[in-house]
């Protein structure tokens, strides 16, 4: 993801929706920034995202691994140039795709450490926000998710189980009755946000679609390709309008020189871009990462708004829990301003500690739904205070 725009999701800065008069969006200041309780880095990765740009053609050719491979030199030639911060706990953190890169990443930073690379890293541990983890897992938990929250039916789901055996990912296209299935399913699920259940469907306001796409970065790259041809923008609300202003705001020259884009470099800001020819998604699941984590002495917190299709929080559960990790703290809701802002559960060994925590009423990117309860999850938690 382009973390020029995660800036403006959880940094000091925010798109004033109501203030845009067509023309180049403003700004206001975010009272809910990360930036209050963390010193932060923004990374616009992989390579082609946001304003990074390679210098050849082949610069363009990466993958997970080799994605995670740049950052890590990326944060080593930083603490080189900034020395003062080398002393400094060191937290990895992202959202979404997120899940795959950064547990890569963290690998790297433990292998650096172990083989004595400089500068040394006071790594200390990472946070994920409904992280993509596991195809097999993240894909077949979204319809058990649908059925919870009455997206469809009993006797479809019982279908669905039954005629699939209760995998949805990896379907025989002989079994015409997990066939017929998943495409009733497919059908009841069309026009619903995947990224939030609750919230209208921004491609209702685009050419009709009758392919169930459930990677977002794909559905958002048609989507905003659609928006930004308008003249005008449709009367249904939709959160990617605000998307919508960040392409607006950071494709505009003068913001460019202001935060000294290199002229040439980058033909078109985006944010989550899938068209990328040459990416290489080479890496299925992190969960086997996440279970070498349990040996060292980091610590972790995983969250999911639990609204969210597209990740599920079930799914992000199911890996936990498969980590062997006990639980420390059961399952119990957690409070910002003495309402319940979400649930949580702890699991620690001997070595790790990982908090896992949903965000009641939040989508993916759960930051984006939820600013206040966000930041009293993370201000507790990195401070040691359970959440």
């Amino acid at each position: 993801m382009a973390l020029t725009y995660l800036y403006i999701l959880v940094g000091p800065l925010a798109f004033d929706v109501e203030g845009y008069d067509g023309i180049l969006p403003t700004l206001k200041l975010n009272p809910y920034s990360w930036t209050k309780v963390a010193s932060i880095i923004f990374i616009d990765a992989p390579v082609g995202a946001g304003f990074s740009y390679a210098e050849t053609p082949y610069g363009y050719n990466v993958s997970d691994t080799s994605s995670a491979a740049q950052t890590y030199q990326f944060l080593r030639k930083w603490l080189t140039f900034h020395p003062n911060f080398a002393g400094n706990p060191l937290y990895i953190g992202g959202d979404s795709y997120s899940g795959i890169v950064a547990p890569i990443l963290i690998k790297d930073i433990l292998h650096g450490l172990e083989v004595g690379l400089q500068p040394t890293m006071e790594l200390q541990g990472y946070l994920l926000g409904n992280p993509v983890t596991d195809y097999l897992i993240d894909d077949n938990s979204r319809i058990p998710y649908a059925h919870r929250v009455s997206l469809i039916s009993d006797g479809l789901y019982k279908a669905a189980k039954e005629t699939c055996n209760g995998d949805y990912g990896n379907v025989d296209i002989n079994n015409t009755l997990c066939v017929e299935t998943l495409q009733t399913i497919k059908m009841c699920l069309l026009q619903i946000n995947l990224a939030m259940i609750l919230e209208p469907q921004c491609a209702f306001s685009s050419p009709q679609t009758t392919e169930l796409q459930w990677d977002l970065r794909v559905q958002e790259n048609a989507t905003m390709n659609y928006l930004l041809s308008l003249s005008r923008l449709p009367e249904l609300p939709c959160r990617s309008f605000s998307y919508m202003l960040s392409y607006k705001w950071l494709n505009d020259i003068n913001v460019q020189n202001a935060l000294h884009v290199r002229p040439g470099t980058v033909k078109s800001w985006r944010r989550c871009p899938k068209s990328f020819p040459s990416y290489t998604e080479n890496v299925d699941s992190t969960v086997a990462y996440h279970k070498n984590f349990t040996k060292t002495g980091l610590r972790a917190l995983i969250y999911s708004g639990d609204h969210d299709l597209s990740v599920p929080y079930i799914g992000t559960l199911e890996w936990i829990k498969s980590l062997d990790v006990p639980v420390f703290d059961q399952w119990r809701p957690w409070y910002v301003d003495g309402q319940i802002a979400g649930y949580t559960t702890k699991f620690m060994n001997d070595h790790y500690r990982l908090t896992y925590a949903t965000l009641k009423g939040a989508g993916h990117t759960a930051p984006e739904y939820k600013h206040k309860e966000s930041l009293a999850m993370v201000d507790r938690w990195f401070a040691y205070y359970p959440i």
